[in-house]
């Protein structure tokens, strides 16, 4: 069946001018065709299921009264646009999202004419718009603006920064989608009538009428009109209650129901009426259509593909539930997020221990700080962000936590690459920059077994440590090579998969689940009759104690090194474990590589794996090795 069969509405859109020619009564089933829609493909392909179907009817409705690409809608994050992607020709691609070289999870420039700017991490929409907006009264464009946001992107303190440097005489439109806090106080039966009132087309109308009409009364027209806006706004205030946006010099409309599209439509042609800068406060819910997401919005933010609910076993869980553990010995414990409960695993940490569990909502910098008072006044915070979202707080892990030595603990989920995502997630820039600051110790564990180890072992040296894994599930490969029997107690360190002062022809110095491609790529290696070793780091940091631990495992004096990794060389393990080495004349005699992420951000092509995309994959370290090989044969001939 295709999509005209089975969605007859929605079949008819390739184009948004193609919704503009659809009937109003037919938007109801519009919307429910998108919502039927959103369920069966994103549950198919993973995604970001539970915060679009709260947006159906604001996402027609933007495109039923503005128009793209001369006009510009940004969605903060980008998580909530898919409804956006759909109406704006993408429709047909939609079983490619978050797919290698399909749709992104996110609005990207280079995809659509309609997404004017892109974005993976929050609270950057407002920003945006503004350079937008400006950039449209500077060159003389009568364009809208238009910012979607969150109600949990105003958490983030870039939003207020932006608000703060709003003006009024821009075309820009501010939507405050609210779906989970409750931002607006409960403000009774008359201020609903007046949210009513004025959102109504007929109330925009009289409000231009009257500006025009007293405004071209000669000598007095301006005075009057201030003295009636000053007067209104009096009143209203003694009545309704000002609020935030109107204490910035914003004009506030709403809330309104978000999911009620009439009233959605036509608050948004009375914003676009106003000559000002305006902000439109929608209340609407998460998951809507969907009964499952209705009531679980945290466990549908983002599903899996083809599974729809729920996440089993993973790195993320595994941490959580060690904290836990942990937690119920040592009083001392606290755990830190920034609006990720779910997504790093700290679900469990804030039912058992809710006094101890603090979620700052989108605002890494504030978090990393945060847990450096802490730490200064004798707590044990551990802060789980992930490692695209610790670029927040660059500045606040120098400035606040390593300069004054504080025992803060990051738990760095989703390290290294991250396909689904894309290249606004990839975790490939936090080994760089940890490894500059000083003092900094950063584990690295492959496995469940390793990352709790690492944790534990973090929070007994009470310093400032990162304890870094990667998103979902452990390798069953890497488990057995390296940990066949068991754990130990030796410590977290560095695990080989030859015995100590066996002299391999290659040795890969790795660590993470990259481990997995040396693996493969070793086994290819030995049937052309080459022996390889592999050395999994589990700490990276300190890179001396790191080099220490791998002279045992050094190749015979004809033998090559590679540096395997995939995170950005500029900085990464390769560069400083290699240069640690050479200093210490353990390099001398021997040829070297670093492979990692090198100077690209690892945008995938259709049907790519994302280790042929970076080209660090086991086809990519044999092809090295035997050009390693191929040197040294070459050399010995000089």
């Amino acid at each position: 069946m295709n999509a005209s069969e089975k969605y007859p509405i929605l079949g008819q859109i390739d184009c948004p001018e193609d919704l503009k020619k659809i009937p109003e009564n037919k938007m109801p089933e519009l919307c429910s065709e998108l919502r039927d829609f959103l369920v069966e493909n994103v549950n198919r392909t993973g995604g970001h299921l539970a915060s679009n179907l709260g947006v159906v009817e604001l996402s027609v409705a933007l495109h039923r009264v503005f128009s793209t690409p001369k006009d510009h809608i940004i969605f903060d994050v980008g998580h909530q646009s898919y409804v956006h992607k759909i109406l704006t020709g993408r429709r047909d691609s939609f079983d490619t999202l978050r797919q290698p070289g399909g749709l992104s999870g996110f609005e990207k420039r280079s995809e659509s004419e309609h997404d004017c700017f892109g974005a993976g991490h929050s609270s950057t929409s407002i920003s945006a718009a503004l350079g937008f907006a400006r950039a449209d009264k500077l060159s003389g464009s009568y364009a809208y603006t238009v910012a979607v946001v969150g109600d949990g992107a105003m958490t983030g303190g870039m939003i207020h920064e932006a608000l703060n440097n709003c003006s009024s005489d821009l075309k820009l439109i501010i939507v405050l989608n609210e779906n989970e806090m409750s931002i607006s106080r409960n403000i009774g039966r008359f201020a609903a009538t007046l949210s009513k009132l004025r959102s109504t087309v007929g109330y925009g109308k009289t409000k231009k009428f009257t500006r025009r009409f007293l405004l071209r009364i000669p000598l007095v027209g301006k005075g009057l009109f201030r003295f009636v806006r000053a007067t209104k706004k009096r009143f209203k205030n003694a009545l309704y209650g000002s609020n935030y946006f109107e204490d910035l010099g914003l004009f506030y409309m709403g809330p309104i129901d978000g999911n009620d599209y009439e009233q959605v439509e036509a608050t948004l042609k009375n914003a676009k009426m106003q000559p000002e800068s305006v902000v439109v406060h929608l209340k609407t819910k998460k998951g809507l259509g969907y009964e499952p997401a209705e009531k679980n919005p945290g466990e549908y933010h983002s599903v899996y593909p083809d599974k729809g609910q729920g996440h089993s076993e993973n790195f993320s869980s595994v941490f959580g539930d060690e904290l836990s553990r942990l937690a119920e010995k040592d009083e001392k414990i606290c755990a830190i997020t920034a609006a990720m409960c779910y997504g790093t695993g700290l679900t469990e940490f804030k039912e058992k221990f809710p006094k101890r569990f603090f979620d700052v909502g989108i605002a890494e910098e504030h978090a990393v700080t945060y847990a450096a008072g802490m730490a200064a006044n004798g707590m044990k915070p551990v802060t789980a962000i992930y490692s695209t979202f610790l670029q927040r707080a660059y500045d606040n892990v120098i400035h606040d936590v390593a300069l004054q030595s504080l025992p803060v603990i990051f738990g760095v989920d989703r390290a290294g690459l991250n396909p689904s995502d894309g290249a606004t997630h990839h975790g490939i820039f936090d080994v760089s920059f940890l490894s500059q600051i000083p003092g900094m110790t950063i584990y690295t564990p492959a496995t469940y077994e390793g990352l709790r180890h690492s944790l534990h072992e973090a929070l007994a040296d009470g310093k400032m440590c990162a304890v870094r894994y990667p998103a979902g599930k452990e390798n069953p490969q890497i488990k057995r090579a390296f940990y066949e029997e068991g754990f130990g107690t030796e410590g977290i360190g560095l695990r080989s998969t030859l015995p100590e002062n066996s002299k391999p022809d290659l040795l890969i110095v790795t660590h993470g689940k990259i481990a997995a491609q040396a693996l493969s790529a070793s086994d290819n290696l030995a049937d052309q009759g080459i022996k390889c070793g592999i050395a999994l780091l589990e700490k990276l940091k300190p890179y001396g104690e790191c080099a220490e631990k791998l002279a045992p495992y050094m190749p015979s004096e004809k033998g090559s090194i590679i540096f395997l990794e995939e995170e950005i060389r500029a900085g990464g393990m390769g560069i400083c474990l290699s240069d640690e080495m050479r200093r210490r004349g353990m390099l001398d005699g021997y040829m070297y590589e670093i492979m990692a992420t090198d100077d690209n951000f690892v945008v995938q092509e259709k049907n790519e794996n994302i280790y042929d995309t970076a080209k660090i994959s086991a086809e990519y370290i044999v092809k090295k090795s035997l050009e390693l090989e191929k040197k040294h044969k070459n050399t010995s001939r000089c």
